[in-house]
């Protein structure tokens, strides 16, 4: 991992006076029946939140010999605690205007993210009072965000479950559409909270047709400049070189169209030049992960990419050459 990696700013912020001098605004009725169960009258905060911004990065010209472990894992975002000498990041699918939409009806990753974390809410009403910008896109270029420390204090069961009164689950819009007490009784708070470093950025949005290359381009320098930057974070917060995982999956593929077997593709590559010890690729299901093998397949078939280096171009030129079409947004 690039040891000339630098950040654009770094802030600390102690969680108790965060959450006190700048509490997340969750407006809609159903954000704030989750609220109440996870910061109850009296609740007590603890740690401190590092936020950082890091300006886009480009890869290397040479793809690494394969060191990265690949871990694709048919569910989604566990949060569990990582052991002694590990750092774990989890993916926050992010709008360009860090966690903009938390406080609203919609209940898609990014907000429901911040919806278990609420000092991530609290985080961005700081910023928003400050000299920092809460941006991950700033003049058509990636910022990543990482924010380490923050604590998960809630869970909220969004599978459909009819006899929960939840017969379409809660993701998305339907969160919104649900009646208080459905949400209520799919939140469990979490006593005591976990805790959990968040990595923000933004997949393309727009697009139609076939991927031109400077979409391609795009991708592959937001997702590397972000694993990069988690790998040097990681680095700043442990006394001794850590295991680096990024949580993933499929990243930008819901509400922007994205095309999940080349998304995923472009994660591995950027995993690989970034020099991470590992990628946890989450799928979802088993049609999820049968489509992440497709991906494999490509990076192993179709573009060439193995146990040994390999110059980077001509691995991004025969990945263009493969056409990849947008989809349609998923409506959430």
């Amino acid at each position: 991992m690039s040891a000339l990696l630098e950040p654009i700013c770094r802030r600390e912020f102690d969680a108790a006076a965060l959450m006190r001098e700048f509490p997340p605004r969750f407006s809609h009725a159903n954000k704030q029946v989750v609220y109440g169960i996870s910061c109850p009258p009296g609740a007590e905060h603890a740690g401190r939140i590092t936020f950082s911004r890091w300006a886009a990065t480009n890869p290397p010209a040479v793809i690494p010999a394969d060191a990265t472990v690949v871990e694709p894992r048919a569910d989604y975002f566990g949060y569990e605690p990582a052991p002694a000498g590990r750092v774990e990041w989890y993916l926050n699918f992010s709008h360009s205007d860090l966690f903009c939409a938390y406080g609203g009806s919609l209940f898609a990753q990014d907000e429901m993210q911040v919806t278990e974390h609420p000092a991530l809410g609290a985080l961005r009403e700081a910023l928003l009072k400050s000299d920092l910008e809460p941006l991950t896109v700033q003049h058509q270029r990636p910022t990543p965000v990482l924010v380490a420390g923050v604590e998960r204090r809630c869970r909220v069961a969004i599978n459909p479950d009819a006899s929960q009164g939840r017969p379409n689950g809660l993701y998305g819009n339907n969160f919104g559409r649900a009646k208080p007490d459905v949400v209520a009784k799919a939140t469990a708070a979490l006593v005591p909270p976990t805790v959990t470093n968040v990595l923000a950025m933004e997949a393309p949005t727009g697009g139609v047709g076939r991927y031109a290359r400077r979409e391609i381009d795009s991708i592959l320098l937001t997702a590397y400049t972000g694993f990069a930057a988690a790998g040097a974070e990681s680095r700043q917060l442990s006394a001794a070189p850590p295991e680096v995982v990024v949580h993933t999956g499929y990243w930008g593929c819901g509400a922007y169209g994205g095309h999940r077997v080349l998304m995923a593709v472009l994660q591995v590559l950027a995993a690989r030049l970034a020099g991470l010890n590992r990628l946890v690729f989450h799928t979802g299901d088993a049609g999820g992960a049968a489509t992440f093998g497709k991906a494999l397949a490509v990076l192993a078939t179709d573009l060439g990419v193995g146990a040994a280096p390999c110059p980077l171009e001509p691995v991004l030129g025969r990945l263009d050459a493969l056409a990849f079409q947008w989809g349609v947004s998923d409506g959430n």
